[in-house]
């Protein structure tokens, strides 16, 4: 019986003869038929990026420019009309009444004098209608309350205020009730304090800016309980008021 006989190479594809490669394999056998072929970039990416980093530093420097400018008109604006702030001062404040019952209904009255003065030159305050309340100082009661009319504050100017501060038989919680109750009961008198709040719209030549807050807190009263009908003066000697206001020109503070 005769042996077959094996070819050495495999059978042909379509028509052609398979060969091995030949070892050891070339790099390029390693890595040509596995390595990504190289593909430039669009020039589209590049552009875009150099767009976003010009626009990024046109803004810095717009802004850099327009807070350079802000602070330039600021400058200019307070150098021309130097604003200052209007001072307040407690110059009387006599009680006529300040009852506290068992059932904790408290009863007062009380005649309040209050002194402002506008420092400035080319500066006019027009008031809105104030708000007053008068609370102790040491925990916060509520006393009574009133209110003062709107006024104007010309230029160099000082007004005296006068405010009647009432309440009549107001319900006091049982909390509030101990602690006025101890407060009036001490040797050296009630401590009060002041609290003015309103909005003023300020006036520069012909510029004039929006309504802004003003709050105007007073310290340092000591008042003594009337006995009988006859008013007791407080002690006003060591008051002492702060204005806290915020005028706004357009997007400055001062």
């Amino acid at each position: 019986m005769a042996d077959k006989v094996y070819p050495s190479t495999k059978p042909a594809t379509n028509g052609t003869t398979a060969t091995k490669p030949s070892f050891p394999a070339t790099k390029a056998q390693q890595y040509g038929a596995t390595r990504p072929a190289y593909r430039p970039q669009p020039a589209s990416r590049k552009r875009s990026r150099g767009c976003c980093c010009a626009c990024v530093l046109w803004t810095t420097v717009v802004i850099f420019i327009l807070i350079v400018l802000a602070a330039i008109a600021g400058g200019i604006i307070y150098a021309l009309y130097r604003p200052h702030r209007p001072t307040f001062v407690v110059s009387g404040l006599k009680i006529s009444s300040l009852n506290l019952t068992s059932t904790s209904h408290l009863t007062t009255n009380i005649n309040l004098n209050i002194t402002t003065r506008n420092p400035n030159k080319k500066l006019v305050y027009t008031y809105n209608p104030i708000t007053i309340s008068v609370t102790t100082e040491k925990d916060g009661v509520l006393v009574g309350s009133g209110s003062l009319p709107p006024f104007v504050h010309g230029t160099k100017n000082t007004t005296f205020l006068r405010a009647s501060i009432t309440s009549s038989g107001v319900q006091l919680d049982d909390k509030s009730g101990t602690k006025l109750s101890s407060d009036l009961k001490s040797r050296g008198g009630v401590a009060l304090k002041l609290e003015l709040e309103t909005k003023v719209k300020v006036k520069m030549g012909g510029l004039k800016t929006p309504k802004a807050r003003i709050r105007v807190r007073c310290q340092g009263i000591k008042a003594a309980v009337p006995s009988g009908k006859l008013a007791t003066t407080a002690s006003v000697s060591n008051a002492k008021c702060k204005a806290d206001l915020r005028i706004k020109i357009w997007k400055w503070t001062l």
